[in-house]
């Protein structure tokens, strides 16, 4: 099981039910003047930091130099960071070494658009939320100090636990009875949760506000069970440091009108977004998504009507790439960092073919 198929079985029965009523729109963000300024839309294409952890492949992780060498030569334009550890953990970070991240992001020429947090909101214990927020809040002084416009949150992450030396979701998703979200606190109702959620996303955007960062929930279960719990979210909210990181391949339904409809709902409240998955290269040499064997991609995203929906709202920002579930060889052995690396330069490729057209 992979973090992009990390989806509550009851997402599906409750998206395709939506019909939803109109509730009043956010107000005016400082992130729309540059949503404004190019209705025709402008995607540029980013490595996200999680694809070269060490905890996928069989290999150690990048130094974030390194990172930045590989997307530039990958011809990425930016990379995303997250704010895990070895790489992105604000308490492992003075101003030292931000210092050296933001030469290493302008010796390669790129930019880094977002910071990741991985955040859990949904705890009804007051000293858990706590915590998660004062990550956050880390965080968004960190995104501050490196010049990322964006922090992408979670509504309720289970997060990755480290099995046999190896990140795995098997023992945090609800389908092999591990781990069950709606059980894991039996006193605290659906409701509690989301208003627990609602109530820190309410502080984070304020913290986006003092560090000059949007804050951007992305459309991740748990909790989220398609795309209008994470509109409704930043709606209830109301706070224009609030937006919305809107990904295809976690949508609960790939059906093109419904995917139409979440995409022009949003609007201009879409600010980051990322693709995954896993590509090959087919005989005659064009780069093709894999349909993987733990289901992840099936069907598989359509990723040319979705970048021609976000021209359509004139979106200016970033797609990266995020290969983010263990990766195997043909004989279920892990596969090297090889591996990761063939994964990044097919995934640039793939997206950079459309985005181009």
């Amino acid at each position: 099981m992979n973090r992009r198929k990390f989806i509550e079985t009851s997402g599906a029965a409750a998206g395709a039910a939506i019909v939803g009523s109109v509730a009043p729109k956010v107000k005016s963000s400082p992130a729309d003047t540059e949503q404004k300024a190019g209705r025709s839309g402008k995607i540029k294409l980013g490595l996200y930091s999680i694809s070269y952890g060490g905890i996928w492949y069989k290999g150690a992780a990048l130094s974030f130099d390194e990172l930045c060498k590989r997307a530039k030569d990958y011809g990425f334009d930016g990379v995303e960071l997250d704010n895990k550890r070895p790489m992105g953990n604000p308490m492992d970070l003075d101003q030292r070494k931000r210092d050296e991240m933001r030469n290493s992001i302008a010796r390669y020429g790129l930019e880094i658009p977002c910071v990741a947090a991985n955040n859990d909101f949904s705890s009804p214990i007051p000293e858990h939320r706590d915590c998660q927020l004062l990550m956050v809040q880390e965080t968004a002084k960190l995104a501050k100090d490196l010049g990322a416009k964006v922090v992408r949150l979670f509504a309720a992450w289970a997060g990755v636990p480290i099995h046999e030396g190896a990140g795995t979701y098997d023992l945090v998703h609800d389908h092999d009875g591990y781990y069950t979200f709606t059980r894991q606190y039996p006193y605290a109702t659906r409701l509690d949760r989301w208003n627990f959620v609602k109530e820190c996303l309410a502080e984070a955007a304020k913290m986006g506000e003092e560090n000059g960062v949007v804050m951007a929930l992305q459309n991740h279960a748990p909790l989220i069970r398609h795309w209008k719990d994470t509109y409704d979210l930043v709606r209830e909210v109301n706070s224009p440091w609030l937006k919305i990181c809107l990904d295809l391949p976690i949508f609960e339904n790939l059906d093109k009108e419904y995917v139409a409809n979440a995409v022009r709902t949003v609007g201009n409240l879409q600010v980051h977004s990322h693709y995954g998955g896993e590509y090959y290269r087919d005989a005659k040499g064009e780069v093709r998504q894999k349909v993987l064997e733990s289901g992840f991609g099936e069907p598989l995203p359509d990723y040319a009507h979705y970048i021609s929906l976000m021209n359509e709202i004139g979106y200016n920002g970033y797609f990266t790439f995020e290969l983010c579930h263990p990766v195997l060889n043909d004989d279920h052995t892990r596969g090297g960092i090889e591996f990761a690396h063939e994964q990044v330069k097919l995934a640039r490729e793939f997206l950079g073919n459309i985005v181009t057209t």
